[in-house]
């Protein structure tokens, strides 16, 4: 989806609406982004700082090609990136899992009633299981799932081709249905 053009047009002239416009409608995403990576508040805060003033700093070589969100979510993640490598430099960031087995457990959550998917404990054990993820299934997730970008934005935002996405995205689903399964199934059993 290309970036509206008056709203480009109104960066490029360095109006500040316009820097306002785009800070609120991104700043919180790109906040959630950033924590689900970094699990720090003030390194998600340097995240969100920094990807604004690249805005600011490069809005005239932005082309428009893209959503504006997507160009943002792309450098935020980038920052994220920098900041996991300079933190845990022997950390390999670009591990995808790719010798994940396939679930053993699996949970028909349909028998739950409404409620119990929507309770506080649930939200928190859902946070922990996302947490859980690597980096790299943990930003896909985060992107198409919460933030709720299609499969080609994510791509364009992550820097992967749109297959990447899709089977990282599977993988995050198949991990999070796992770790969760053993807790709902001992909740049932009350």
């Amino acid at each position: 989806m290309p970036c509206d053009k008056d709203l480009l047009a109104a960066l490029k002239r360095r109006e500040p609406e316009a820097l306002e416009k785009v800070f609120e409608r991104f700043s919180d995403r790109i906040y959630r982004l950033a924590i689900s990576l970094l699990h720090d508040e003030q390194q998600a805060d340097g995240v969100v700082q920094n990807t604004f003033l690249a805005l600011i700093e490069n809005i005239d070589r932005f082309e428009g090609r893209s959503h504006i969100g997507t160009w943002l979510y792309r450098v935020a993640y980038n920052e994220c990136m920098g900041r996991l490598r300079r933190i845990r430099p022997d950390m390999s960031l670009d591990n995808l899992d790719d010798d994940a087995p396939m679930p053993n457990v699996f949970f028909d959550w349909q028998e739950l009633p409404e409620e119990v998917l929507h309770s506080a404990e649930v939200r928190e054990q859902i946070e922990q299981a996302v947490e859980a993820l690597s980096p790299a299934l943990r930003a896909v997730f985060m992107l198409r799932d919460v933030e709720e970008l299609s499969t080609k934005e994510t791509a364009e935002a992550l820097g992967i081709s749109e297959a990447a996405v899709k089977v990282r995205l599977h993988r995050a689903r198949l991990a999070l249905r796992e770790r969760l399964a053993g807790y709902f199934e001992e909740y049932a059993r009350l």
